[in-house]
């Protein structure tokens, strides 16, 4: 197994697309409509100010990714960077495919004088994540997120 890791393009977005629905399923039990995750991730490809994709490529084929998005910490005078939308396919589970992009999206963040830190989000009953998360050196913090959505 070779993987590289790759800014996603818009060839990508049915893959993502794929991913993102598998990863509602699979963490949320939510079904997400076709329509909706295929406008926002064709949203997010064109327009790098809503969020950036990285795809992990094995053999020619998506087998992973990771979204960033941004949050402006007046506390720091700097962007943090919020992971989401991992997904890695079951057949690479446990390959190190999410470190690779783990990796990759935090070295490009430490280059960015601009950026202050890295953040993600994890259901608190995922320990395997959380496992995962704290191997790459993250650490969990004193808050909680929460939120109100507004559905049509």
């Amino acid at each position: 197994m070779n993987i590289d890791i790759r800014e996603a393009n818009p060839a990508d977005a049915t893959a993502i697309a794929n991913f993102n629905t598998r990863l509602a399923a699979e963490t949320e039990d939510t079904v997400l409509d076709p329509g909706v995750i295929g406008a926002g991730v064709a949203a997010a490809l064109a327009d790098s100010a809503k969020a950036r994709y990285w795809v992990a490529v094995d053999d020619g084929q998506v087998v992973g990714q990771i979204m960033v998005t941004y949050e402006w910490s007046d506390w720091r005078n700097g962007m943090l960077w919020w992971i989401q939308s991992v997904y890695v396919a079951d057949t690479h589970r446990r390959l190190g495919v999410f470190s690779a992009l783990y990796r990759h999206v935090e070295s490009l963040a430490r280059q960015d004088p601009a950026v202050r830190g890295i953040r993600l989000y994890v259901e608190n009953r995922n320990r395997r994540a959380q496992a995962t998360y704290e191997a790459l050196g993250m650490v969990g913090d004193a808050y909680r997120v929460m939120e109100k959505l507004f559905d049509d």
